[in-house]
């Protein structure tokens, strides 16, 4: 099968985003938006949206849901070491892990945790 052949027959593009479960919405913003250079793209209540470039994060805060999640972004290589320069300007905590690759590993304030492959 041809790309053409397979662009033809996807009738509908999915789009997803991962939630994040917060204790305190505000201070994941902080996060979020100080320490990592995210934007906040919308803002309902409780619920809202963080973006840098194209990885998008919905962050619900509840107190009934404690549940942790984990996003693997892979960077291009100037893209790790604009996170490297990011992370030692902003104090940001981190350390490596290995999860199929050497990972720089973020937690956020609610224990989800952001991996950067170190691999291209």
């Amino acid at each position: 099968m041809t790309e053409s052949t397979v662009n033809a027959l996807v009738v509908h593009k999915w789009y997803a985003r991962p939630v994040f479960f917060v204790a305190d919405l505000e201070a994941s913003l902080r996060f979020y938006i100080g320490k990592l250079g995210f934007t906040k793209k919308w803002h309902k209540v409780t619920v809202c949206q963080v973006d840098h470039g194209e990885c998008e994060i919905i962050l619900c805060q509840s107190d009934k849901r404690q549940d942790k999640s984990q996003l693997f972004v892979e960077l291009t290589r100037a893209g790790v070491e604009d996170l490297r320069r990011q992370i030692a300007e902003r104090s940001v905590p981190f350390d490596q892990t290995w999860w199929g690759y050497d990972c720089i590993r973020i937690t956020d304030p609610d224990a989800n945790e952001l991996l950067f492959p170190l691999e291209e």
